[in-house]
């Protein structure tokens, strides 16, 4: 089994559009630590739960989400923890 590339090695671009449950375990170990934007969720607006963005820090998912003509506010930020 070929282990999966560092995330310096990895287009972090690659990971928006795709679910964060959906990630493999050796996806999710090599993004562990990193910050992920996805949208809040209401009722009302009922999003599908994707990456929208992804980085060190909030400010860098802020960045990808200002890059991609996306309002930042509706967007919530987690840091993705260890798969175990």
């Amino acid at each position: 089994m070929r282990p999966m590339a560092s995330v310096s090695d990895v287009d972090l671009k690659s990971f928006v559009g795709r679910a964060p449950d959906r990630l493999t375990l050796a996806e999710r170990e090599s993004l562990a630590g990193k910050y992920i934007a996805r949208e809040v969720y209401t009722p009302k607006t009922l999003p599908l739960q994707r990456i929208e963005a992804i980085g060190d820090s909030v400010g860098d998912c802020v960045a990808m989400l200002r890059g991609r003509g996306l309002d930042p506010g509706s967007y919530e930020f987690v840091r993705l923890p260890p798969s175990y």
